[in-house]
């Protein structure tokens, strides 16, 4: 299971805009820029049970459109996949490399062994 911040960080980054302004300021402040509930409150001139609770209610609204979409999880699984891809075609070219000599496939082996590694630092 992947830390509870870096969750919060990812249910963010994949649904943070459904959220409204304010739950993504808030959520925003007190989640990345590490703003105490006091300091919220303060600076927008709330109450500390005020941020609170936009804090919670934010936090619950991501988690629930994870719950119904499951966006991250089928971001993680794929990225693992290709992850998994990636090995078995390095795997594979090593196999190959010791076995026959400079072959044309090694040019098409090389080419599709960089696409997917585009892919996976886009994923």
């Amino acid at each position: 299971m992947i830390d509870q911040t870096v969750h919060m960080g990812l249910l963010f980054d994949f649904y943070g805009q459904l959220l409204t302004e304010k739950q993504r300021l808030f959520f925003s402040l007190y989640h990345q820029d590490d703003l105490s509930l006091g300091e919220i409150a303060e600076q927008y001139g709330v109450t500390r049970q005020a941020v609170y609770d936009i804090i919670q209610r934010s936090q619950k609204t991501l988690i629930n459109f994870e719950e119904k979409l499951g966006l991250i999880k089928r971001h993680i699984r794929q990225r693992e996949q290709l992850e998994r891809l990636q090995k078995k075609l390095k795997e594979l070219a090593d196999e190959l490399a010791q076995t026959a000599a400079s072959m044309p496939w090694q040019k098409q082996l090389a080419e599709a062994q960089a696409l997917l590694a585009e892919l996976i630092e886009e994923f």
